[in-house]
């Protein structure tokens, strides 16, 4: 029901906007987003083939949330984050990694280093940035045999009778974010998204791969969390207010107060041509 950002054409909203779009929500973000699965980080570490002393161009950190599984393994990591709050949080985050590099800045506006990096990492980022922009400049920052990775969690999902009853909130007040996405579904998307990749003609040897994820949340934690996707950011304040406050009392009448949710953990591997 978070109306997949993956599918959102993010790159459309105006640069400046986009800078501080996450700014107010930096701290939910930094506490309640899902992180990437250590056992998925480790499988695109193999795929990547990346050496030890690898150099990484992270896109979009946000608060550090993928940039910490990689950097405890040692890399050499220049981040770029627009969002003052999210880039302090991410410095904060990554304190222990003196190797990690942190620089308030859109990839768009960031000056290329060409062929320097053996990656370039995007973690559920990579939509904000304008594809007439994003892959050719990928492919000139990264090395020969430089990787790109994109990692992506998906649209956290209540089980679909919850949805079900969550669904009457959303058709009061929000029917444009109605939307339910089963596995079948995030796998099409996550498919989709791949083809890009090989369609912007700057890389080969894709290799995709997911896992299930669940976690559960309070409902005021899971209130906050909604808070932190952009279609929610977008909503008018007294209309946020208002479904948050229904699916609050349907959340507490119907479940208990909490809510369980599960989603696919993914990755795409590929490499420059």
């Amino acid at each position: 029901m978070q109306n997949s950002e993956q599918r959102k054409t993010w790159y459309s909203v105006d640069l400046e906007q986009r800078k501080t779009w996450y700014s107010p929500v930096a701290d939910a973000y930094n506490k309640l987003r899902p992180r990437y699965p250590q056992e998925l980080v480790n499988r695109v570490v193999e795929i990547a083939h990346l050496p030890e002393e690898a150099a990484i161009l992270e896109i979009g950190c946000g608060p550090g949330n993928a940039t910490v599984s990689f950097a405890q393994l040692g890399y050499s990591m220049v981040c770029l984050e627009p969002s003052p709050e999210a880039c302090q949080l991410a410095r904060q985050n990554c304190a222990a990694y003196p190797n990690v590099e942190f620089q308030q800045s859109t990839f768009e506006e960031w000056e290329l280093e060409t062929g320097k990096f053996n990656a370039v990492l995007a973690a559920t980022s990579f939509h904000w940035v304008s594809p007439d922009v994003g892959y050719a400049k990928v492919a000139n920052t990264l090395q020969d045999d430089g990787s790109l990775i994109l990692l992506w969690n998906m649209t956290l999902q209540p089980q679909y009778e919850v949805f079900q009853t969550l669904n009457e909130a959303y058709e009061i007040h929000a029917p444009s974010l109605v939307e339910y996405e089963d596995r079948e579904t995030q796998a099409n998307i996550l498919k989709g998204l791949g083809q890009k990749i090989i369609d912007s003609g700057k890389f080969k040897d894709l290799v995709s791969e997911y896992i299930p994820c669940e976690v559960t949340y309070s409902v005021d934690n899971y209130l906050l969390l909604l808070s932190t996707f952009s279609p929610y950011i977008g909503l008018n304040p007294q209309t946020r207010d208002a479904l948050f406050a229904l699916l609050r009392e349907k959340i507490e009448q119907n479940f208990g107060g909490s809510i369980k949710v599960s989603y696919l953990s993914a990755f795409h591997v590929a490499q420059k041509f």
